[in-house]
């Protein structure tokens, strides 16, 4: 009987599985270093460190960053578009926007060279009226020509297609019977949205991904199966849900944040379980900080990300602020003297210095290593048998110290410093500049470096308490296994709300829950629920910024009972008095987009599973080991952290290690296991 989920979380440095057998609600968990360039080996490997036996599987969710690395690292595939006479530029002019606001130059190469870009008749005008009826031998002429030139895949971006996709569909159907492969994305397909840049550019890069990401899921999907897999092979989606391996493949741009969001999910639902559902969190890996805040027990989405400068996706993502100060991030000095951290990093290979891998630069877990936070004999991921601390020691001494004038454990104390800063920073970005007041929210610190930094968190940022997870290392793998099933939907109405046709909005409504509940169907997953959404974007007529406009609508065995004009106006004056504290007095108002999303709501796992069984301070007790804190040797406690029982409490300076990262707590901090295997953090009481 196969009753094993399996959440496999590949990141910069480690792939992260969390293996969680259903009949008996136990969990395991395995960190192995990730394969480049092909991240399948990583991601077959952490698998086979804990399952024999594929066919006892039943799900495999994967949380990615292939999309969101070949992004970054412009490793796309080649592609051509097929667009409107006119329109051949919209990519490069994006919003006449430039990478430095300051200063006379600014570059800026799209993803397609221009070409690539191959203008054809046809017009559809704003109100879905077809001006020309499009020029399907000049379509097959630029398919020919793109296919000629080696592109892998083609975009088609008619001007208003959302309005009418009469004309691209035609189009659509035209090059998909020459296209060599299936990699033909449609604006109208992807973003029936009005706003051309921002749809043009979300399809562009959909066809930049989908040689590449669905090559990449099709390689594991064949080696699961190939090892005897039969279950459900599912992919996280940047909303923080979950879609099949076949969707994920038409879609890869939804995979944007795939990764950093299911940490999100699974930082969401352990936090509320354990009582506090303003939390914010901080995903250290080797390579990046992800910070990203939930209130009330709900992460924040965000209508459309820029991935780069000038990538721009529009698609709901969880809102992830990142910035490059991982484990890996190297530490330097620049010409002016003053000590910067990241954006690069050692990565997995080679690592940092201590790793005696051939990196001769310092890391922030180099400083971690050389003042003792982290035990030399027991580095996590279970690859290295020893780290190299005179190695980190000399390099922190040769890269930082000697040009800022200080010793190895002052320069190392610095190199924590700056770190620690700038993720203060990021925390503060996503909770005091947005209107929430930390004081409110603790602090979830995963992946496998946050733990360390959870005290610094709490001081720098007056923060309430932290809260650690069982398996901090494999956060964003356990999110993967809880994650709900999602599927989002737009369609721009830009009409105004008087005289609005309700019905033609709740035929639209039942169309997107049709598709959505569809898709669950075609799952072979279970659901506990299913639930559907509705918000509208809406402004004042003259106005270019929309509020988003929740709206009740009732859903009955699939079948929706659309709004009516008063409803959708009523619940129009409540956001925007919430949003902006008055309404305009005779504004005419205007509804832009509906949004729907269709939900299925999965099997949560019990986490008091995870909690220890018995146990006692006592046998958990390691020994001591001096560490480094305020310019001063602390003769510090070591504890097995899964061996402490619920209830436990620790006074600080203590270090709690287990096989995926280490818990730091700091000189005045104390920690206390909750009834969820969770360490808290809190300032002690004098």
């Amino acid at each position: 009987m196969s009753s094993r989920m399996i959440g496999v979380d590949v990141g910069g440095t480690f792939t992260d599985i969390f293996v969680l057998d259903e009949a008996t609600g136990k969990a395991q968990v395995a960190k192995v270093p990730t394969t480049r360039p092909d991240q399948s080996g990583g991601f077959l490997g952490a698998i086979g460190a804990r399952v024999d036996d594929l066919s006892t599987v039943s799900v495999v969710v994967h949380g990615t960053t292939a999309g969101t690395n070949a992004l970054l690292e412009r490793k796309g595939a080649k592609i051509g578009v097929i667009t409107t006479a006119g329109l051949r530029d919209v990519l490069e002019m994006r919003r006449r926007d430039r990478p430095r606001t300051w200063g006379l130059r600014g570059e800026f190469t799209p993803v397609v060279d221009r070409a690539h870009r191959l203008e054809v008749p046809e017009r559809t005008l704003a109100d879905g009226t077809i001006r020309t009826p499009v020029d399907l031998d000049a379509v097959r002429d630029a398919a020919r020509q793109l296919i000629a030139d080696d592109c892998r895949a083609v975009a088609i971006l008619f001007a208003n297609s959302y309005a009418n996709a009469e004309n691209e569909v035609k189009a659509v159907a035209a090059v998909r019977e020459i296209w060599p492969n299936a990699h033909v994305s449609s604006s109208s397909e992807i973003l029936p949205e009005i706003r051309e840049f921002e749809r043009f550019s979300t399809t562009a890069l959909n066809a930049y991904l989908q040689p590449e990401v669905s090559g990449y899921l099709n390689r594991l999907e064949t080696a699961l199966k190939d090892g005897g897999f039969g279950g459900e092979f599912m992919i996280v989606q940047s909303n923080g849900g979950v879609m099949d391996v076949d969707t994920a493949a038409k879609l890869p741009v939804r995979t944007a944040l795939s990764g950093p969001a299911a940490g999100v999910i699974a930082a969401g639902y352990i936090a509320q379980a354990a009582g506090f559902p303003d939390v914010i969190t901080g995903d250290m890996g080797g390579t990046s900080f992800d910070v990203s805040l939930i209130a009330k027990g709900e992460s924040m989405l965000s209508p459309q990300t820029s991935i780069d400068f000038g990538m721009v996706v529009r698609s709901p993502m969880i809102e992830i602020t990142t910035i490059g100060a991982g484990g890996g991030s190297i530490a330097w000095v620049d010409r002016g003297g003053l000590l910067n951290i990241g954006p690069e990093s050692a990565g997995s290979t080679p690592g940092p210095v201590a790793y005696g891998q051939g990196n001769t630069r310092p890391t922030v877990t180099d400083a971690n290593v050389v003042l003792g936070r982290i035990d030399p004999d027991n580095p996590i991921g279970g690859k290295l048998a020893r780290l190299d601390v005179e190695a980190a020691k000399a390099a922190i001494l040769e890269h930082v110290g000697k040009p800022l004038n200080l010793d190895a454990l002052a320069a190392a104390e610095a190199i924590l410093r700056v770190a620690n800063s700038r993720m203060a920073g990021a925390l503060r970005l996503v909770s005091i500049e947005r209107g929430f007041d930390p004081k409110r929210f603790a602090f979830m610190p995963f992946g496998g470096g946050g733990a360390l930094h959870s005290g610094a968190m709490l001081a720098d940022v007056g923060l309430a308490r932290a809260i650690v997870p069982r398996y901090p290392g494999v956060t964003s793998a356990m999110g993967c296994v809880i994650a709900d099933m999602r599927q989002d939907f737009v369609q721009t109405v830009n009409a105004m709300l008087d005289g609005i046709d309700a019905q033609a909005i709740g035929a639209q409504m039942q169309r997107h829950v049709d598709d959505g509940l569809a898709m669950l169907d075609a799952a072979r997953t279970t659901f506990e629920a299913r639930e559907t959404t509705f918000t509208f974007d809406m402004a004042y007529l003259g106005q270019t910024h929309t509020v988003s406009v929740p709206v009740n609508v009732d859903v009955t065995d699939g079948q929706v009972s659309a709004p009516t004009q008063d409803q959708i106006g009523e619940a129009f004056d409540g956001a925007y008095r919430a949003t902006y504290g008055r309404l305009l007095a005779n504004g005419t108002r205007r509804v832009i987009n509906l949004r729907s999303a269709v939900t299925g709501k999965r099997p949560r796992f019990d986490l008091a599973t995870l909690a220890p069984a018995g146990g006692s301070v006592e046998a958990a007790f390691k020994g001591t080991r001096q560490v480094y804190f305020d310019s001063a040797w602390h003769e510090t406690k070591l504890y097995d952290r899964l061996a402490l029982p619920v209830g436990a409490e620790i006074a600080g300076p203590a270090i709690l290690e287990q096989p995926d990262t280490t818990v730091l707590i700091e000189p005045d901090l104390v920690g206390r296991i909750d009834a969820f295997g969770n360490t808290l953090i809190e300032r002690a009481t004098p």
